[in-house]
């Protein structure tokens, strides 16, 4: 594995832990907070921390329009739209089911880079990464959560569609390259705030809610853990990974959720699963293993 390789594989592992534990703050923020003031909040607390950090690093966000334009369809395609659908959702949707429903996002990148914007090498190996991975998801959740496929047919569609979402925003959020990654993450986030912030006030009067103490420590947790750090590491694995690249963490949240099930709550893990397990590995690895050529022109 070439050198400089190695920490972001580290950074794509933490980057699919934070958003993993996602899926359990978000059900514990919905069962007192409606989604679309949950992920209001959601995106206005992790863009305040970011723009905290920016201040203390001493940069700005910039002030052109035509910046807050790319910012404003970063938020579109990565946060406001799929996180509220995603948070809607959970309201009803199994879990399982949702996880591989949210692995599509490599694939979406995938055919999208294939087909339409050609903005990076589109090789084999990347094609099994994505294939390999969607199957090692499948065999470590189960099979048998594909039995409700069809059921609950509207929050599964909403699931879909932010994983369309997702698959896009890898895609446009390279147009940021060779800006910080900070700036891109609090700008998007900011940008999203603004646009649910009024959407909340007239839709869930937030003012007459009594969230519960549980329901306000995920969303604690989701805006500082799963959103602010989350957003600071994707942004610089889109420049560095690239958009299928980044998207790898969609599958890896799958064997961390296993992994933490077996140190902390002595699950075991079945043959199914860990063919699964290695499946996944596997097609990380070629999804995010740069090319040969590229290797030796960086070494």
């Amino acid at each position: 594995m070439p050198a400089k390789t190695a920490p972001e594989l580290a950074l794509l592992v933490l980057l699919s832990t934070l958003w993993g534990a996602s899926y359990t703050f978000i059900k514990v923020g919905v069962e007192t907070i409606p989604p679309v003031t949950l992920i209001a909040a959601r995106t206005l607390i992790a863009g305040l921390i970011l723009l905290g950090v920016l201040h203390w690093r001493g940069l700005r966000l910039p002030t052109q329009a035509t910046m807050w334009g790319r910012f404003v369809l970063q938020a579109v395609l990565n946060s406001a739209v799929p996180f509220t659908l995603i948070a809607w959702a959970e309201r009803s949707i199994d879990a399982g089911l949702a996880v591989i429903l949210n692995s599509l996002t490599p694939i979406f990148a995938f055919l999208l880079t294939a087909l339409i914007t050609r903005h990076e090498p589109v090789t084999s190996r990347k094609l099994f990464g994505v294939v390999a991975g969607l199957a090692g998801a499948c065999l470590i959740i189960g099979i048998q959560a594909l039995d409700r496929l069809g059921t609950q047919l509207w929050a599964q569609l909403a699931m879909v569609a932010a994983t369309i979402c997702y698959g896009a925003a890898a895609i446009t959020g390279k147009s940021f390259k060779g800006t910080d990654p900070m700036i891109p993450a609090a700008g998007s986030l900011i940008a999203g705030a603004m646009m649910l912030i009024p959407l909340s006030l007239v839709v869930d009067h937030p003012w007459s809610l009594a969230p519960s103490t549980h329901s306000l420590l995920a969303l604690l947790g989701l805006s500082v853990f799963s959103t602010a750090l989350a957003f600071a590491i994707y942004f610089r694995l889109l420049q560095t990974l690239g958009s299928v690249g980044a998207t790898a963490q969609a599958y890896l949240r799958v064997p961390i959720g296993v992994a933490i099930g077996v140190i902390f709550l002595g699950e075991t893990v079945t043959t199914t699963a860990a063919i699964g397990l290695v499946t996944v590995i596997a097609g990380v690895v070629a999804m995010t293993l740069p090319s040969r050529s590229k290797a030796t022109a960086e070494a």
